[in-house]
């Protein structure tokens, strides 16, 4: 079943069980998707890679707003934020915990023999590629500077 046949089951849903938090997140995912489709110049349908990055992009969007509510002393504003990262989460795909993406990085920087923060630039190319929708390009990042310091 697509993202978007999903999407549209999962409102409906919430709709039913007079759910605000879920519907206003799963409008907003739907809502991403359209204009992502009908952006200029893109292709006709969202790729499955396309659709996590808009997901992620959404979840990222959404933590940043929480966390400068939190700083803001606003709860009321950062919990709702949080509960539709938990909605839009449910659509990603299971994300490695950060001993795992270590271990895929290290595995990179023995293939390629990279050494030195000047091959982090490399590294960090092959292990976004590889580890996809997995893991935060933050983690990634910080994981691949670890190693290579």
């Amino acid at each position: 079943m697509s993202l978007q046949v999903q999407i549209m089951d999962e409102i409906k849903t919430a709709m039913r069980a007079k759910d605000t938090v879920a519907l206003e997140a799963l409008r907003a995912i739907k809502s991403e998707m359209l204009l992502a489709a009908t952006a200029s110049g893109s292709k006709e349908e969202l790729t499955a890679d396309d659709e996590v990055k808009l997901l992620q992009r959404l979840v990222k969007t959404r933590k940043e707003s929480a966390r400068i509510f939190t700083e803001q002393n606003r709860p009321d504003l950062a919990e709702p934020e949080l509960a539709q990262v938990a909605v839009i989460e449910k659509f990603l795909p299971a994300q490695l915990s950060e001993e795992e993406v270590e271990a895929v990085v290290a595995k990179i920087i023995a293939e390629t023999g990279a050494s030195g923060i000047a091959s982090m630039g490399k590294v960090m190319g092959l292990a976004s590629a590889q580890l996809g929708g997995t893991a935060e390009g933050k983690t990634i990042s910080a994981i691949v500077k670890k190693l290579l310091v």
